[in-house]
């Protein structure tokens, strides 16, 4: 029988991570999705490379600049200073906010597409209608944005229980507070724990499978819908 000792925590913690994250970058990438589909501005480009930036570098680069933002030298040293600590970094606190960060393009590309394919007109119509900008996106863009939500969220909450390289940069392996599915699975390796590797490994295959699998049913549905 397997020892399940030291695989129920990081499981429970990466979930909990995944959940905040994924609440966090809807309210985020929300209005960041909407200005870079529909709204006005030179600095649209600048916005939309940064925003997508975290997809390109490797996961290392992005978590060591995390690592000094989030230090004692760096602006979350001075935050954690309010409440009498030396650092975010290390901490739930900077594994959300680095996830958040690391995470943001996939909640933002899909709520772009959705909210860029929604045609011009309905908006108008809404608008001559005396709808406030509030009613209209709750009765109108929502409904009609829900697909490109629901793949945004599912998107965002995997790729969130699957990061490796940036979750290690700034949160290490601290059992109870940092230490995730993916740096569990690298621990018990280095271990030689094989059982609890292949335990935890194989779950995330089926995760990964089921996410892919739900994200075509939702694109599938949506793209029927249209038609």
């Amino acid at each position: 029988m397997i020892d399940l000792t030291g695989i129920w925590s990081p499981i429970a913690l990466t979930l909990s991570l995944a959940a905040v994250v994924t609440f966090m970058l809807v309210l985020i990438g929300s209005p960041i999705a909407w200005w870079l589909a529909r709204g006005d501005g030179r600095g649209k480009a600048v916005v939309g490379a940064l925003v997508t930036l975290p997809m390109v570098l490797p996961p290392t680069v992005l978590g060591f600049y995390l690592l000094l933002a989030l230090g004692p030298n760096g602006p979350g040293g001075a935050l954690a200073g309010l409440w009498g600590a030396r650092t975010l970094a290390f901490s739930f606190t900077g594994l959300v906010i680095g996830s958040v960060i690391a995470s943001l393009p996939f909640m933002v590309q899909p709520l772009r597409n959705a909210f860029a394919a929604i045609p011009e007109e309905v908006l108008e119509a809404a608008a001559s209608l005396g709808a406030k900008t509030p009613q209209t996106f709750a009765r109108i863009v929502l409904p009609l944005a829900m697909p490109g939500y629901l793949v945004g969220a599912i998107m965002a909450f995997a790729h969130t229980v699957g990061e490796f390289g940036v979750v290690l940069m700034i949160g290490g392996n601290i059992p109870g507070q940092t230490k995730v599915l993916s740096i569990a699975i690298y621990d018990f390796v280095e271990r030689l724990e094989w059982e609890k590797a292949h335990m935890l490994a194989g779950g995330m295959v089926l995760f990964a499978f089921l996410v892919i699998f739900t994200t075509l049913a939702v694109n599938r549905r949506a793209l029927s819908r249209a038609g």
